[in-house]
């Protein structure tokens, strides 16, 4: 069943009275388990009051207009949609009121209820209800009705001067005192490209009870995929190319300098095989969803678990670099735990809004219900971003103490890249938030692409920055561990809060990693964090 919002103003002047009534039903739009599709199930749905009026959200989607008619228009029919056209299709819609209200009617009388489908363009929000004459009210009344200008018992609306037949109206009656309605099976092609509210409405107050079931196709003219998603099909194949490209040119440079491997390479290679099958994923997935109307569950499943699992792994990279893994200390030692136990709990949280985002949609959720999805990962965040910043100060200290110019100077353009990253970041939330506060009812969807796709391309850069500045080469002494002092010997516990407390090493166990033969590349494991990690030595 539909959830119901609270807390809305009962008394706004009328232009906000529509825009607050619009918001209301876009937040009051599908049941959690509801996997989010162009084709629109529903089953037994409850209509919400609103004023005088009675409401069902259809749906919502971004709709580009259809393409010229040409000879290759074929017409409509259940399996095979018009190619070239952007439409809604409703299908075995059926409404059922209760049996009360159908015994109240006159078996004799041919309509005993109403109830109408409207579809309208969020530009026409205002000329649905009684705005233009200065009344709250969304259905007609019969002092409304005294000018001409509505008729009793319908929704008030003020049709489009340039398009009569918009905002559309399409009207099912019930007949004598039978209970169910049906509408008639029908297409309505959209003209205009914009951003479409479908409403179910009825103002007759003895239809109280009444249910709707079926559903209702939404189709591009170019598939199923929303308008709004549409451009990340683009996207992900572009980004598929781009790990393509870079996993290409890491591989040949990996086997050409294959003897002069260190650990951090492992890693580094494991983040670009999980970029790659992580777009490869989201493309089919996207692709599956533009041709059949509904999400690929398998597919979705396996895109936001690799999305979870690149999102950890990418992190992770980041805070054992800034550590100095593999130039400055040959292993994590006593902090591999907590460096495991924050990817851990990463995964997890990162796993669970993926999966709400993409196989329900997060408008089910209010503020607070959200917010104990999107708080953990950005706490998460938010540790990972001190740690690795904390880390990062410590190494380039430790450089400086030693006089590693070469490696100073590879971490400093490190720094240096990651510091324009968080800044840009920092940004683009900024940006977020205004993006989202000017635009509550998606008017400006054809734009929506852009957010997600920045992440997902910052994140591509930071990991360029990291295969050219770590580039295998005959030299690795440049950025490879070396026993040079002591110090490095040292294992270190970095606080989640940014202070560093330093533990000291046992003795037994320096003595005995000092005892340690230099090992080969095939003794290294790709996904090694701890003390079985052996480094390489260099001359």
């Amino acid at each position: 069943m539909m959830g119901q919002r609270k807390g809305l103003l009962a008394d706004l002047p009328s232009n906000g009275y529509i825009v607050t009534l619009i918001a209301f039903l876009f937040l009051s739009s599908y049941s959690f388990f509801q996997v989010v599709a162009s084709i629109h199930e529903y089953q037994n749905e409850s209509f919400i009051r609103r004023s005088n009026s009675f409401f069902f959200h259809g749906s919502s989607e971004g709709l580009y207009a259809s393409k010229l008619e040409s000879e290759n228009d074929k017409p409509p029919s259940e399996d095979k949609p018009l190619n070239g056209k952007s439409f809604i299709r409703f299908e075995s819609i059926t409404f059922r009121r209760t049996k009360q209200s159908a015994e109240q009617k006159n078996e004799m009388q041919q309509r005993t209820g109403l109830v109408e489908a409207i579809i309208i363009e969020v530009g026409d929000r205002e000329k649905i209800g009684g705005s233009y004459l200065n009344s709250h009210a969304i259905c007609c009344t019969p002092e409304l009705a005294k000018n001409g200008s509505c008729k009793v018992g319908e929704v008030i609306i003020h049709q489009n001067p340039d398009d009569p037949d918009w905002p559309k109206r399409i009207q099912t009656f019930f007949e004598g005192k039978n209970e169910e309605a049906s509408m008639v099976l029908q297409n309505i092609e959209i003209k205009s490209t914009g951003m479409y509210y479908l409403y179910f409405m009825f103002c007759d107050p003895e239809l109280m009870g009444t249910v709707i079931s079926g559903r209702t196709v939404w189709r591009n003219p170019y598939g199923y995929l929303p308008g709004k998603m549409a451009p990340l099909m683009t996207f992900s194949g572009f980004m598929s190319l781009a790990y393509l490209v870079l996993g290409l040119a890491w591989f040949l440079r990996f086997g050409q300098y294959w003897r002069d491997i260190i650990q951090l390479h492992y890693h580094i290679t494991a983040v670009i095989g999980l970029g790659m099958c992580e777009m490869a994923l989201w493309y089919f997935e996207y692709a599956n969803f533009n041709s059949t109307g509904n999400r690929p569950m398998g597919i979705t499943i396996w895109a936001v678990t690799f999305t979870a699992v690149k999102k950890t792994v990418s992190r992770l990279l980041l805070l054992v670099v800034s550590m100095g893994y593999g130039v400055v200390r040959p292993t994590l030692g006593g902090i591999t735990s907590k460096v495991l136990l924050l990817g851990v709990s990463y995964f997890v949280a990162s796993e669970a809004l993926e999966l709400v985002e993409h196989l329900g949609n997060i408008n089910d959720f209010s503020g607070k219900a959200r917010l104990f999805l999107v708080l953990p990962v950005a706490l998460l965040d938010a540790c990972f971003i001190l740690w690795i910043f904390s880390s990062l100060s410590k190494t380039l200290e430790k450089l400086q103490v030693r006089r590693s110019m070469a490696k100073l100077e590879l971490y400093r353009k490190f720094t240096n890249a990651l510091a324009v990253s968080v800044l840009l970041s920092v940004a683009w939330i900024g940006y977020e938030l205004y993006f989202n506060a000017r635009d509550p009812l998606s008017e400006l969807w054809r734009r929506a692409w852009i957010i997600p796709a920045f992440w997902t391309l910052l994140a591509y850069v930071l990991l360029v920055v990291i295969c050219v500045l770590w580039a295998p080469s005959h030299n690795p002494t440049g950025y490879a561990y070396s026993e040079e002092t002591g110090d490095d010997l040292d294992e270190e516990a970095i606080s989640l809060t940014g202070s560093g407390v330093k533990v000291a090493g046992d003795l037994g166990t320096m003595l005995e990693r000092k005892e340690r033969k230099v090992p080969t590349a095939a003794d290294h494991h790709v996904f090694g964090l701890g003390e079985d990690i052996e480094e390489d030595k260099r001359e």
